[in-house]
C-alpha cells in the first residue's frame, strides 16, 4: 500500500463520525507507527471500518485476523479520541482480547526489531538538522527516553539553568526526572532518572529548545521518517550487550518490573556506581551507532 506521499484525499463516513480524512488519518499511522504496522492499521480500518461503529461484526471476522482488526480499530480510536468510548462497546459486546496475542506481539517487536540501517539514518541526521536537533538526538540515544519524555527533559534543563536551578535536576551526573512528576509521571509510562554527563548537560543547558513539529518538518523535508524512538530500543539493547543489568535498563526507561526480585530485593547501594558503569558503556554509544 502506498505510503501518504501521493496519497489521493478519500473522506466516507461513519456513524458518529462523518466526512472521515483518510489522508489525515494515514499521516497520522505514519507519524506514531512503523510503515508496516501503520500499512497493516490504515488496510485493516478500510476493510473492516463497520467494525467501529459496531462491534459485534468483528465476530463474523476469522479469528486468525480479528486480534488485528481490533487493533485497527483501537487505533482509529484513539484517533479520534473515542478509545474509552469504543472500549466500553466492545466490553458490552462481551469481546475480548485473545490471551496470547500480548505474548505473540512481545515476539514479533523482537524478530522485527532490525537496526541495521539505523545508524545511516542517524548519520543522514547529523547533515539535515539543526545544531541543537543534532544534540537533542545525541541526547534521546543515551538517555533511552521516550521522544516527549527528551524534549520535555532537553528544554527543561535550558530553562532551570536560565534560572539558575539546575541543581534542582542535575546532581552527581543524574538527571532526577522524579522530582518534576507533573512532566514526567503518565498514567502509564514513567519516566524516573537518566545518567548523562556533565558535558552533554553543559552543551544543552547553552543550547536552543527544540520542537518536535520543527524536527519533524525537517526530516519529512528530507524524506526522512521520525525514528527518534527506535533510539530508545537501541540503548536498551545497547546497554545489556555490555553488561548492564536489565533490572537497572528496566529503571532507566521508566519500568519497575513486577517480579518480586525487582520490586524487594533490588536495590542500588551506590547510585554513583552505576552512574559510572552507565556512563562507560554509553560513551561509544553514538560511535558504534555510526559505524
Amino acid at each position: 500500500m502506498a505510503g501518504p506521499v501521493g496519497f489521493e484525499p478519500t473522506t466516507f463516513s461513519l456513524e458518529g463520525h462523518p466526512n472521515i480524512d483518510l489522508k489525515a488519518y494515514r499521516e497520522y499511522l505514519d507519524e506514531k507507527y512503523s510503515r508496516q504496522y501503520a500499512c497493516l492499521m490504515f488496510g485493516y480500518f478500510r476493510k473492516y471500518n463497520q467494525c467501529f461503529s459496531n462491534p459485534n461484526e468483528l465476530l463474523k471476522i476469522p479469528s486468525s485476523i480479528r486480534s488485528n482488526v481490533m487493533k485497527a480499530m483501537v487505533c482509529y480510536s484513539k484517533y479520534t479520541s473515542s478509545y474509552e468510548e469504543y472500549k466500553a462497546k466492545l466490553k458490552n459486546s462481551g469481546i475480548r482480547w485473545n490471551t496470547n496475542d500480548s505474548a505473540f506481539s512481545s515476539f514479533l517487536r523482537i524478530v522485527n526489531n532490525n537496526h541495521s540501517d539505523l545508524g545511516e539514518w542517524y548519520s543522514e541526521m547529523q547533515k539535515s538538522l539543526r545544531d541543537n536537533e543534532r544534540l537533542f538526538l545525541r541526547f534521546a540515544l543515551v538517555t533511552g527516553l521516550r521522544k516527549a519524555e527528551a524534549i520535555k527533559s532537553f528544554n527543561l534543563i535550558i530553562r532551570l539553568h536560565k534560572e539558575g536551578k539546575l541543581d534542582s535536576y542535575f546532581k552527581d551526573g543524574i538527571l532526577e526526572h522524579f522530582r518534576f512528576p507533573d512532566l514526567f509521571f503518565r498514567k502509564t509510562k514513567m519516566a524516573y532518572i537518566s545518567i548523562v554527563t556533565e558535558g552533554l548537560v553543559s552543551e544543552i543547558a547553552n543550547s536552543k529548545p527544540v520542537s518536535y513539529h520543527a524536527i519533524r518538518k525537517r526530516m519529512a523535508n528530507h524524506k526522512q521518517k521520525v525514528r527518534i524512538k527506535e533510539l530508545r530500543s537501541y540503548f536498551a539493547t545497547y546497554l545489556r550487550q555490555n553488561g548492564i543489568l536489565a533490572e537497572y535498563i528496566d529503571l532507566l526507561q521508566g519500568r519497575i518490573p513486577k517480579s518480586v526480585f525487582a520490586r524487594h530485593y533490588l536495590k542500588i547501594e551506590d547510585v554513583k556506581e552505576l552512574a559510572g558503569q552507565v556512563r562507560a558503556s554509553t560513551e561509544n554509544l553514538g560511535k558504534s551507532l555510526l559505524f
